[in-house]
């Protein structure tokens, strides 16, 4: 069987809920490998909730179809305060990036208190900037942004990631609203251990399965190598 956009493979899926610092509680779900355990995972941070990005955003939830089964890895994905989706509403209000610092270390907390094994978070678009401000965090093993803007984030956030010393990968798409290949290689050249991939004839939403099977690849030739590349058919 070919993987096709809507391919939903088996996997332990379940709604679960992260309890801020600031007394929030955010809607989200877990799935992991339907019979053996993670060997990483990533925690998910979406696009800009004022623009339509959510849990559901489509590169995370085809993460979320596939990747248990295709790579043993553990897809946390979930709503940012104030932002909706068929899981439901996080509670609280969108604050610019700023709250949400409580709202990635929730997820990283659950993270930990479950036992998820080699944290990796993958921050998209308005996820990147969280990723840079806030998830320098001793759990995480390393980033992975897609179509980062650099627009909250500032060069004292990246600062601060080449001080945290851990991996950084950017995928940047070439015809990207925001930030391009050759000005992202230019703005993170301050963090030593980043690497910038530039990806062909991709925009910031990565519209079509071609893109998302680059992500995807991507993300699992770091995370997880032993599983690359995917495979297209089941």
């Amino acid at each position: 069987m070919e993987i096709r956009a809507a391919t939903v493979l088996p996997a332990r899926r379940e709604p679960i809920e992260l309890h801020t610092a600031d007394g929030l509680t955010l809607v989200g779900e877990l799935a992991q490998p339907l019979d053996r355990p993670p060997v990483a995972t990533l925690v998910t941070l979406h696009p800009l909730p004022t623009h339509g990005g959510f849990m559901d955003s489509h590169v995370y939830k085809k993460a979320a179809n596939r990747l248990p089964a295709l790579a043993d890895l553990a897809v946390l994905r979930f709503n940012t305060r104030g932002t909706s989706s068929e899981r439901g509403t996080s509670q609280g209000t969108f604050d610019g990036g700023e709250g949400e610092r409580f709202d990635v270390a929730a997820a990283l907390e659950y993270a930990e208190f479950h036992d998820l094994p080699r944290v990796w978070v993958v921050g998209w678009s308005f996820g990147t900037e969280l990723t840079l401000k806030w998830a320098h965090d001793p759990l995480v093993e390393g980033a992975i942004l897609l179509s980062p803007p650099l627009h909250r984030a500032t060069d004292a956030d990246l600062d601060k990631w080449a001080e945290f010393g851990r991996p950084l990968v950017a995928l940047v798409p070439e015809f990207d609203d925001y930030l391009r290949p050759d000005e992202a290689k230019a703005r993170f050249a301050r963090v030593p251990q980043a690497e910038v991939i530039g990806v062909d004839g991709a925009k910031h939403l990565w519209v079509g399965e071609p893109y998302v099977r680059i992500v995807l690849d991507e993300i699992v030739r770091r995370v997880n190598p032993a599983a690359s590349p995917l495979p297209t058919e089941v």
